[in-house]
């Protein structure tokens, strides 16, 4: 019995299925299973019921497992505490972000971390879709807006503005809006997930709110090939600063009507909510 086996023994009774704890941990069904056999010919006695529907813990199981997390937990805790006495940082980071604020922003920090310290690995998932924390094996995420799952943790990091824009050039053909409502006759760049295109914005000024129905030529589930299509003069969009802040710097776009303020996001870090020794191992 191996240590890395006792790994795949808590996953399985995670998700109670040796396939979907094969599929987090990046490993073939078969590893997975001959890891179980060789813990349970080592305790001799089965941890898991094995039915044709569905695989639960057996007595022994239920007796085990939490200590086995115990143990496991002990084991890291005093393995990164000779790592934090030697400043030894390694390991695999495993993180999602949303496409824009991945390429232009996050990618390059992390670039710059990993030169500092070589001996991380990175598996990034640049993705604009609701992340599946068990089918994309990631440990953390940073995504404009809340978790919906009640099963991620949240933690919000800042608030973000949003930031009407276009380019001179197709504003040159246009005219400069003076007012929400001006949008209508615009071409909007629009945001979409699963379908939903999101092409209602929404601005403020002081206590006054107005909802603008846009329409538009163009939708994607990319935010970043949103923000290229602004920067191409294809129209205007809604943009995060943080998304657009090297655009407008440049001179690439213009902010439009800045006395009206469209609606602000929050970055949040997700975290999945599951068992101690994954809450220990993704701070």
């Amino acid at each position: 019995m191996l240590l890395e086996d006792l790994q795949v023994i808590l996953k399985v009774a995670e998700f109670r299925s040796i396939t979907a704890a094969a599929t987090h941990l990046d490993m073939r069904t078969a590893t997975a299973s001959a890891a179980l056999k060789r813990v349970e010919k080592a305790l001799g006695t089965e941890l898991f019921i094995r039915t044709t529907r569905q695989l639960r813990l057996s007595s022994a199981g239920e007796k085990y497992i939490p200590q086995c997390e115990q143990a496991l937990l002990m084991l890291e805790h005093a393995k990164q505490n000779m790592k934090d006495d030697l400043d030894i940082i390694d390991g695999e980071l495993r993180i999602a972000l949303s496409s824009d604020l991945g390429r232009n922003l996050v990618a390059p920090w992390l670039d710059e971390f990993m030169e500092t310290y070589p001996k991380i690995s990175l598996k990034l998932n640049i993705n604009d879709s609701v992340i599946d924390f068990y089918r994309d094996s990631v440990d953390m995420a940073l995504r404009y807006g809340s978790p919906d799952d009640a099963n991620l943790y949240g933690f919000k990091i800042c608030d973000v503005p949003g930031i009407l824009c276009a380019t001179q050039a197709y504003i040159d053909k246009t005219g400069i809006p003076q007012h929400p409502h001006d949008l209508a006759s615009y071409n909007g760049l629009f945001y979409q997930l699963y379908d939903v295109t999101y092409n209602v914005w929404e601005f403020s000024q002081g206590t006054a709110k107005y909802k603008i129905k846009m329409s538009g030529n163009r939708a994607s589930n990319d935010g970043d090939l949103v923000r290229r299509w602004c920067v191409a003069g294809k129209g205007v969009a809604v943009k995060s600063c943080l998304d657009i802040a090297a655009d407008l710097l440049a001179g690439n776009v213009i902010n439009l009507m800045p006395e009206f303020k469209p609606k602000s996001t929050a970055i949040f870090k997700q975290l999945i909510e599951k068992g101690i020794l994954d809450k220990n191992f993704i701070n």
